[in-house]
Parts: structure tokens; C-alpha cells; sequence
């Protein structure tokens, strides 16, 4: 089961993270929730909006879509086999979420994430 995006992620620079926050502060009206150097959170709207201040050394290019998933390993296999290449294999990045990623054959990516 897939509940639809309910997670983008934009990469930012990271000597542009205040500024980001700054911006996104303002267009969503409330203040993150996680507030670290390695991910910045605001959650709008029942959305997760972050800013990832390592997304371009890890080859986003642009945000990416996080599908919420009950299994993102099985949700990753029915995706390749359906003629995705891998972008990012599964990663456990705590509190019992995990994320992958794969690009359809135009080279958008897709994000899928797990919480347990």
C-alpha cells in the first residue's frame, strides 16, 4: 500500500541553509521541527518539507518526491523490475524511517519512504 507523497526533499547548498530556511519559514508560516545542520523539517499541511543541506553531493539535482510506503524494500523491487534504475538503495536514516530512491528512464527520481 502507497499513501502518495507526503515528503519532498530539496537539496540546499549548505552555506545557503539559513537562507533557505528563511524562505520556506516564510512560504509555509511555521517554524521547522528539526532543526539540525545535516536536515532542516516544516511540516505544512500534512507535508514534510526538508532541506538538505548534503542532497547534491548525494546527486539530487532538484527536490524529490518521497512516496510513503509500507515496505520500501518490496516497493523498490516491484520498481526495477518495472524498468527503474536504482538512485539510492535502501538507508535507514533513524526514528524507524527508511528511504531509497530510483529515476525512471527520463532520469526524474522517485523517492519512497517507510516509516515503522
Amino acid at each position: 500500500m502507497n499513501e502518495g507523497v507526503k515528503t519532498i526533499i530539496f537539496p540546499v547548498a549548505h552555506p545557503h541553509l539559513g537562507r533557505s530556511k528563511a524562505l520556506f519559514r516564510a512560504l509555509l508560516g511555521v517554524e521547522p521541527h528539526i532543526d539540525e545542520e545535516y536536515y532542516v523539517g516544516f511540516r505544512a499541511g500534512g507535508q514534510e518539507i526538508g532541506l538538505d543541506p548534503n542532497g547534491h553531493s548525494k546527486g539530487m539535482t532538484g527536490p524529490v518526491g518521497y512516496w510513503h510506503v509500507e515496505d520500501v524494500e518490496a516497493s523498490l523491487k516491484a520498481l526495477t523490475g518495472a524498468g527503474a534504475e536504482p538512485f539510492q538503495e535502501v538507508q535507514d536514516v533513524g526514528g524507524g524511517r527508511r528511504i531509497a530512491a530510483v529515476q525512471d528512464a527520463d532520469g526524474n527520481v522517485i523517492g519512497l519512504l517507510e516509516d515503522s
